[in-house]
C-alpha cells in the first residue's frame, strides 16, 4: 500500500463546527447558576457558548452574603461590539438570557437581540424571566416584571418561566392543568410573531398531578407535552435549577426542532444531575460531577402529549 493511499485510508473526517450560542447572565465564582449553571450543560451538549455576564459574585445570594459587583448594562453592547468586531455575530444561532438586575439590562439584551437578528435572522432568543418563585415572591426589582413582559417577551422566540412567574406574566392563577395551558397559551400569543413561539413551565405544581411529583409543561402551536418526574426531597430547593433546564432545552430544541424531544431529554438531565446532588448531599447541583447525564440520561422520562393542535386539552 502506497503512502498516499494509507493517508486516503486514514484521513480524519470533515471537521464541523459547533453551533454558537450568545448567553447573557449572572456569573458566580462558587457554585452554579446564571451562566454559571448554563454554559457547561451546552458545552457538554457539543455548542460554542459566547458569555457575557451582568454580574460577578463570589456565589449566589441564597446564600444571605455574597462579594462582587453588579456591572453596567453598557458592558453588553461593548462585549457585543469586540465579538461583532470578530465577524462572529453571522454565525450566532441563539440568544439566551436569565436574570436581568435592571431596567438598562433588559434593554440592552432585547437590543443584543436585535443585533444578532440583523446579522444572523434565523437566531433564536430564548428567554428565561427571572423574576421570583413560589415562597419567596417576587425578587428583582419591583419595576422588573412589568419591564421584561412589555420588552423581551415580544422579542423571544422562547419563554421559560417557573410557575409563579407565568401567574405574574399573564395575571393568571395556575391550580390545574387546563389553567397551565390557558396561562401559557395566553403568554405564547406575545411572543415574537414568525419565531416558534414556545413556552416551557418549568416547576410546576398542580392539584390535578399525583402526589410527588413535579412537572414541566412544552405548549407549541402545535400542541403541548408534559414531563413528570419525581419530586426530590431537597431542602433547601437547589439554586440554578432554572437556568440549566433553559440552557437544556435550547440547546435540545436547536439539534432536533422537536420541542417534545427537547423536553424529554432536558428534564431527564436535569432530573439526572439532581438525584446526584441527593444523594450527595452537596448544597450546590453537581453539574461537573454528574455530567454525563447531559450526553446520556440514566433514566429517561418521557413527555406526554397533553394537547394538540385545534384541540382542546385532555388533562392528565
Amino acid at each position: 500500500m502506497t503512502g498516499t493511499s494509507q493517508e486516503q485510508a486514514f484521513a480524519p473526517p470533515t471537521p464541523t463546527l459547533p453551533r454558537n450560542i450568545l448567553s447573557i447572565q449572572s456569573w458566580v465564582s462558587y457554585g452554579h447558576v446564571g451562566n454559571a449553571a448554563a454554559m457547561f450543560p451546552l458545552q457538554r451538549l457539543g455548542f460554542e457558548v459566547w458569555a457575557v455576564n451582568t454580574v460577578q459574585f463570589s456565589n449566589h445570594t441564597g446564600y444571605g452574603e455574597w462579594t462582587g459587583t453588579v456591572f453596567p448594562p453598557e458592558l453588553v453592547a461593548q462585549l457585543l461590539d469586540g465579538i461583532e468586531a470578530r465577524g462572529a455575530l453571522p454565525s450566532c444561532h441563539a440568544v439566551l438570557s436569565g436574570y436581568m438586575g435592571s431596567e438598562g439590562t433588559v434593554a440592552a439584551v432585547v437590543e443584543a437581540v436585535h443585533r444578532v437578528r440583523r446579522a444572523s435572522p434565523d437566531a433564536l432568543y430564548c428567554c428565561d424571566p427571572v423574576m421570583g418563585d413560589v415562597g419567596r415572591g417576587v425578587f428583582v426589582r419591583p419595576e422588573l416584571p412589568a419591564l421584561i413582559g412589555a420588552q423581551a417577551v415580544p422579542a423571544a422566540d422562547i419563554i421559560t418561566p417557573n410557575q409563579f412567574e407565568l401567574e405574574l406574566l399573564t395575571g393568571r392563577a395556575v391550580v390545574t392543568l387546563d389553567d397551565a395551558l390557558a396561562a401559557a397559551h395566553a403568554l405564547r400569543e406575545r411572543l415574537r410573531p414568525g419565531g416558534p413561539r414556545i413556552v416551557l413551565l418549568t416547576s410546576l405544581v398542580r392539584q390535578d398531578a399525583p402526589e410527588g411529583t413535579i412537572e414541566t409543561l412544552a405548549v407549541t402551536g402545535e400542541g403541548a407535552w408534559l414531563c413528570r418526574t419525581p419530586m426530590l426531597p431537597l431542602d433547601p430547593p437547589r439554586n440554578g435549577t432554572g437556568d440549566a433546564i433553559a440552557a437544556l432545552f435550547l440547546g435540545h430544541y436547536l439539534q432536533s426542532g422537536l420541542p417534545a424531544q427537547a423536553l424529554s431529554l432536558a428534564m431527564s438531565a436535569l432530573y439526572g444531575v439532581l438525584a446526584w446532588t441527593h444523594r450527595a448531599g452537596t448544597r450546590e447541583i453537581a453539574l461537573v460531577a454528574a455530567q454525563n447525564e447531559f450526553a446520556q440520561p440514566t433514566q429517561v422520562f418521557g413527555a406526554q402529549a397533553v394537547e394538540q393542535e385545534g384541540a382542546g386539552s385532555p388533562g392528565a
